[in-house]
């Protein structure tokens, strides 16, 4: 698929975090704008940034080449203030996107608040690019906490195809969060959101994640299931004999199947919930 890719100057590189991030969280902060993965039920697509577009989700990328440089002038001013800073990266893209090996703006960054640190970042990825960083990240986390956060909707790889063609697969994403793990990095394993999977699931997250986030079309999209309904998710499912798996209390199912295999602490379900940022 060809994308369309712009480079930008942003003019704010920090958001001030509100709906479902606000729980914990001060800020979010996109590298970029679109993503090249395209995932079917990416509610971004019912949000201003796209329905404003000519062009479909997924075919066009801004880079925001000025991104390190803004974080650091809006850090500095946000502790001018005092302020605490708990980042997410990121809400509305993927912070490694497949031009991220040559841009480097994700990594540029991470290198800024070496010198600069939040008091907490989480990044939110599907990427197995993730583990070109760790050397970034390890030095990172003695200046603040650091969450990586790997998304992993399914351990079926054809159901990945029907709902995220683009995306990286199921098995490189579970190999490059064993291995940030194995660097001393805080993983959470994000079922987000939950697709059809099978019962031995949970069982690829044993000793690589230290939490487990589950969240679903109906709970996660930041509008209760509308925007998930308005990208013709149901339809979807029901095309694929799926429809099991679409239902409002989705999320208490796959809670209850995940408790037989980990201590209750270390499960979320997104529902104005989140771990602690001191933890």
């Amino acid at each position: 698929m060809e994308i369309q890719i712009k480079h930008i100057v942003a003019k704010k590189i920090l958001t001030e975090a509100k709906g479902y991030l606000d729980i914990g969280f001060t800020h979010s902060l996109n590298p970029y704008s679109g993503c090249a993965f395209s995932c079917r039920y990416c509610y971004v697509r019912e949000m201003p940034i796209q329905k404003f577009k000519d062009i479909p989700w997924g075919e066009w990328l801004d880079i925001k080449i000025n991104a390190a440089e803004s974080y650091r002038k809006e850090i500095n001013k946000l502790r001018e203030k005092n302020k605490t800073v708990n980042i997410f990266m990121s809400s509305a893209t993927d912070p490694y996107q497949p031009i991220e090996r040559k841009a480097k703006v994700t990594r540029g960054i991470l290198e800024e608040m070496i010198e600069n640190p939040p008091d907490l970042i989480q990044i939110q990825t599907r990427s197995p690019l993730i583990t070109r960083d760790i050397d970034l990240l390890v030095k990172l986390k003695e200046k603040c906490k650091v969450l990586v956060s790997m998304t992993v909707e399914t351990d079926r790889e054809d159901i990945k195809q029907i709902f995220s063609t683009y995306a990286p697969g199921i098995k490189l994403r579970i190999k490059a969060l064993k291995e940030v793990h194995e660097s001393g990095i805080t993983t959470q394993a994000s079922i987000s959101p939950v697709l059809p999977f099978t019962s031995d699931f949970p069982k690829v997250f044993e000793g690589i994640a230290d939490q487990i986030w589950i969240d679903t079309l109906s709970i996660g999209d930041g509008s209760m299931g509308k925007r998930s309904e308005k990208l013709g998710m149901p339809k979807l499912f029901e095309e694929h004999g799926l429809s099991k798996w679409y239902r409002k209390d989705l999320h208490v199912l796959v809670e209850k199947h995940f408790n037989k295999h980990f201590q209750p602490e270390m499960i979320r379900v997104s529902k104005k919930e989140a771990f602690p940022p001191n933890a």
